[in-house]
């Protein structure tokens, strides 16, 4: 802990962070947030879902762990559901015969 809890230093925390104060833990959690999607978000959208996700952490995570963590696995399992592969490339033929071929090719050398 390096810095002390300044007036100076709150009103430049709340600058930075659309009027709210949050930790240093939580400013990291908030900018991995932004830099997620390919940069995609904005402080104020990570912001928002970083608040959220501690809401509901503190709501169900703390009260009940077993329920939370039984939350967490739903969710991902709803992603991998949404994310799921399409499919890869489709062949149009099989290479067992270009195999073939270039083993009854081959000549044994003694």
């Amino acid at each position: 802990m390096s810095e002390e809890c300044t007036l100076e230093y709150v009103k430049r925390v709340k600058e930075k962070y659309s009027g709210k104060l949050i930790c240093g833990l939580c400013s990291e959690a908030v900018k991995e947030e932004m830099e997620k999607k390919n940069g995609g978000k904005k402080l104020e959208e990570a912001l928002n879902e970083h608040m959220n996700a501690c809401s509901k952490f503190n709501r169900l995570g703390r009260a009940y762990p077993v329920l939370y963590q039984a939350e967490a696995m739903r969710e991902i399992l709803k992603k991998s559901r949404d994310t799921q592969k399409k499919g890869g490339i489709a062949r149009s033929s099989s290479c067992i015969p270009a195999i073939t071929k270039d083993i009854n090719t081959l000549k044994i050398v003694d």
